[in-house]
């Protein structure tokens, strides 16, 4: 059977109607030392334990998932020739770098001070980004192994990053979090009409929450 390799310019081309198949990513897998010692250590950040399979001495695979994730984690005995704890730049994506570095102190992690970047590429600057930036704050933590995680402070998408008709929070406190980012808004909205209440505060919350995941404009 003879193989065929396609050029750049002979790649298939999707026409209107067609739809490419979806492809999501569910699992990233992390090299880790000691299996029980890692189950341990993810248990006790609140993750989700989703399976463990142990086949003989020599295969030991868990799965483990964040809280609101749609993607989880594999690790274990057998699974990868990686070295333990070369991993690094393992995104977590959160609505509040502060309370998330403060709910993991709360499970004895240690966890870096809060910093951020003025800009992709440009150096790391102590403390949250002034501005409250979306993408810009982060802080690190790493697992016994030294694998180490991102935690990056996210509150409004860049536009095209999610489905624009379809509004999603991972959490209620995902929600509660967007609430308050409207609410603020709102107060600032209700000024510049003159401090006057505003009796469709709920229509204006609706539109802004929507845009601002969405990566849209915000309502003034």
């Amino acid at each position: 059977m003879s193989s065929t390799t396609l050029t750049h310019s002979e790649k298939p081309i999707e026409t209107p109607g067609t739809r490419i198949l979806d492809m999501k990513l569910e699992a990233v897998v992390i090299p880790v030392s000691d299996a029980a010692r890692s189950k341990q250590f993810y248990e006790g950040l609140g993750w989700r334990l989703d399976g463990d399979f142990v086949v003989g001495d020599t295969f030991r695979a868990m799965q483990f998932t964040p809280p609101g994730s749609p993607a989880s984690i594999h690790f274990g005995t057998g699974i990868t020739p990686a070295a333990p704890g070369s991993a690094s730049g393992l995104f977590l994506v959160v609505s509040d770098i502060d309370a998330a570095r403060a709910e993991l102190i709360g499970h004895g992690v240690e966890v870096s001070e809060v910093f951020h970047r003025a800009g992709p590429g440009k150096p790391a600057v102590s403390g949250r980004h002034p501005d409250r930036q979306s993408y810009s704050s982060y802080a690190t933590f790493k697992d016994p192994d030294g694998n180490e995680w991102l935690l990056q402070e996210v509150t409004t998408r860049l536009p095209g990053r999610i489905d624009s008709n379809t509004t999603n929070y991972a959490s209620v406190a995902d929600l509660a979090a967007a609430m308050r980012r409207a609410s603020e808004a709102h107060g600032e909205h209700e000024k510049r009409n003159g401090g006057h209440r505003d009796e469709n505060w709920p229509d204006w919350y609706a539109e802004y929450m929507v845009a601002e995941q969405a990566g849209k404009p915000l309502p003034l």
